[in-house]
């Protein structure tokens, strides 16, 4: 018989806080499948965590030291949140926490001071030694030293420069946990990180996830997605920390909606054959596949995004793993082949003048 053909593909991982676990369970169940290989990864905020994580268990161990790797950071993660989390998951009931329309901790005392105390003082004010629990999770689940020298992937990082308002994207050889720190860096709550004179804030706000170091530095053409904050919701928010949240998810999907508008414009000029024949080349044609797992957090509240109960982190873990099995089963021969998501779809007008919805990335 003969062997499973090797498929290799870029990762680009969404960030979202206590959500990015989703994506933990999507990675885990990629690694899992020797039919796929990770050329390069890109990560902005738990995206960054999670591809630092990833990158590091590929360099030491290859595909199941970085399955260990990942779950050995997640739950890490939830011990320390044990006790500086602002929020617990009291009822780890979706539908539960679906009908009391995330009641249960956007309007818990402790999160609501929490809000309250962050929203009036500055993390310059009440975080004067900026104090970050990541920074010692990191530093104990990952050889930064070590992992500058990772051959196994490339990794892409993204910062927000405060300065300058522009995305930075730290690369492998830049690997270290105030880089790590410095895409995660939510400004309401640390001071910025500084690094080589700069400061930066969360990734998320420039690039969630950057994609343009794929084009020019990585070998493989295919980009799989891994979205944590929902492209589109079906109703308006009513409440105060709905319309907080969904302003969140907007700005913070903002910066990848113009990368893939720039790819569907490249896409079109390639199809359409307005490109000379001898500039075509320098277009790389990349293919686009997008996992939701974006669809699976739509009924969590904002406040869930600082819930680090273990149970509820293995219970998106596995929700992940689910929406990763799904889209194997339905996507794997596009990869190499062709996109799975149409952004023709996504982008182009539709007869009445609005844009079509994003829902045609639900490939």
């Amino acid at each position: 018989m003969a062997a499973a053909e090797i498929k290799t593909v870029n990762l680009a991982l969404q960030g979202g806080g206590a959500h990015g676990a989703v994506a933990w369970g999507v990675i885990d169940r990629l690694l899992e499948d020797d039919r796929l290989k990770v050329d390069s990864i890109s990560g902005a905020s738990a995206g960054a965590v999670n591809a630092a994580a990833l990158a590091y268990g590929l360099h030491i161990g290859g595909p199941e030291a970085a399955r260990e790797k990942l779950t050995e950071l997640w739950r890490k993660i939830s011990e320390v949140g044990a006790v500086f989390s602002p929020v617990k998951a009291p009822s780890l009931n979706g539908d539960f926490d679906k009908f009391l329309g995330g009641l249960t901790l956007d309007y818990s005392p402790a999160y609501q001071m929490f809000e309250l105390f962050t929203r009036t003082l500055s993390p310059y004010q009440f975080n004067p030694f900026d104090f970050n629990p990541l920074r010692e999770i990191l530093e104990a689940c990952i050889d930064f030293d070590s992992l500058r020298h990772c051959t196994a992937t490339r990794l892409f990082l993204s910062a927000t420069n405060v300065r300058t308002g522009k995305v930075h994207v730290f690369e492998t050889k830049d690997a270290c946990v105030d880089a790590v720190c410095a895409s995660t860096c939510l400004p309401f709550l640390f001071k910025a990180v500084e690094i080589d004179g700069e400061h930066y804030w969360d990734g998320g706000y420039m690039g969630n996830p950057v994609l343009f170091p794929f084009f020019y530095k990585a070998e493989a053409s295919d980009i799989l997605i891994v979205h944590i904050n929902p492209l589109d919701r079906d109703e308006v928010p009513k409440t105060a920390p709905g319309i907080a949240n969904r302003i969140n998810e907007i700005s913070f999907n903002s910066s990848l909606l113009r990368e893939l508008r720039a790819i569907s414009f490249v896409h079109k000029l390639l199809d359409a054959g307005w490109v000379k024949d001898e500039h075509r080349d320098r277009l790389r044609n990349v293919r686009i596949h997008s996992i939701r797992s974006d669809l699976a957090l739509t009924s969590l509240s904002v406040a869930s995004k600082f819930a680090t109960d273990w149970p509820f982190l293995t219970r998106l873990r596995d929700a992940g793993r689910d929406i990763a099995e799904t889209w194997l089963a339905e996507n794997f021969d596009h990869i190499g082949a062709r996109s799975s998501v149409d952004l023709r779809a996504m982008f182009e007008e539709d007869e009445t003048g609005g844009n079509v919805s994003e829902r045609g990335a639900e490939g």
